[in-house]
């Protein structure tokens, strides 16, 4: 796990009532954190997320977790670093947002 993940991690994630697996194997797929009560990924992108290949890669990756009916939370290493309480706050208002 990256630094940043690890935060995430070990500063709010491990913390919930609720089960989080770490680098969970979803078909060909290594999510960061995968939540199966809430049907979630939570992905911690570097910098290579936002390059041409990587934007593509998680496009791709994305539309086959959204067709298993997993939803996909993306937050930069940035937003970790600068902004984790709205990071974390974020994460619970989306979880606990009712489906459309």
């Amino acid at each position: 796990m990256t630094k940043e993940e690890k935060h995430l991690w070990y500063d709010f994630l491990k913390k919930q009532p609720f089960t989080v697996h770490r680098q969970k194997v979803i078909w060909k797929y290594i999510v960061d954190f995968y939540i199966a009560s809430y049907k979630t990924v939570i992905e911690v992108d570097g910098s290579q997320h936002y390059e041409e290949t990587g934007i593509a890669r998680d496009t791709e990756r994305d539309r086959f977790l959204a067709d298993l009916g997993v939803g996909v939370l993306r937050y930069s290493n940035y937003d970790i670093n600068t902004n984790f309480d709205g990071v974390c706050q974020d994460i619970l208002m989306r979880l606990n947002k009712p489906s459309p």
